[in-house]
Parts: structure tokens; C-alpha cells; sequence
């Protein structure tokens, strides 16, 4: 029986929960094939929406792959990140 989406990331909750307070994440949202029922779990990868809790360019990059690798290694397949800082349109 194959898992869904759903099912691993609940399985892993505590684990993401720490992989969150290590990186300093205030919100992380999971979007994509993932929240459809086309998720493929041979093939399909994960998206995330992320908002870290800080903001300072200081450790930025170890807080974004940080949680990026985090995530792959607990999921098991390639995830992607979207920061919800990049994302957003100043005008």
C-alpha cells in the first residue's frame, strides 16, 4: 500500500517541527502535487511555502538549505522551497 502525501508529512510531524525550530521557520505550508491527488509517490517531489522567523541575511542561506536538505533526507525525495520573503510582489 502506498502512502500519500498527507500521510508521510503527519507520520514526520514532530520530526519537521524540529527541523522548523532548528531553522528558525515561523510558518511552513506544503503546496503543489503533494496536496492533490495526483501526488505520485515514485515521482512526485515536495513543495513548501516558507517563512522564516528572522529576517537578517545573516545565515540565510544555512537557514534556507538547512531546511531544505532537512526535509529531503526525513522525506526521502527532492523538495522545493519557496520563501515567502522572495515570493512576494513589492508593488
Amino acid at each position: 500500500m502506498e502512502t500519500t502525501a498527507a500521510e508521510l508529512v503527519k507520520h514526520k510531524q514532530a520530526q519537521i517541527a524540529e527541523l522548523c525550530r532548528l531553522n528558525q521557520v515561523a510558518r511552513l505550508d506544503l503546496f503543489g502535487s503533494a496536496t492533490r491527488p495526483t501526488f505520485d509517490a515514485r515521482t512526485s517531489d515536495f513543495d513548501f511555502l516558507v517563512e522564516f522567523a528572522t529576517d537578517t541575511p545573516e545565515g540565510a542561506a544555512d537557514r534556507f538549505f538547512g531546511l531544505k536538505h532537512g526535509l529531503s533526507a526525513l522525506l526521502g525525495r527532492t523538495v522545493d522551497l519557496v520563501d515567502l520573503a522572495a515570493a512576494k510582489n513589492p508593488y
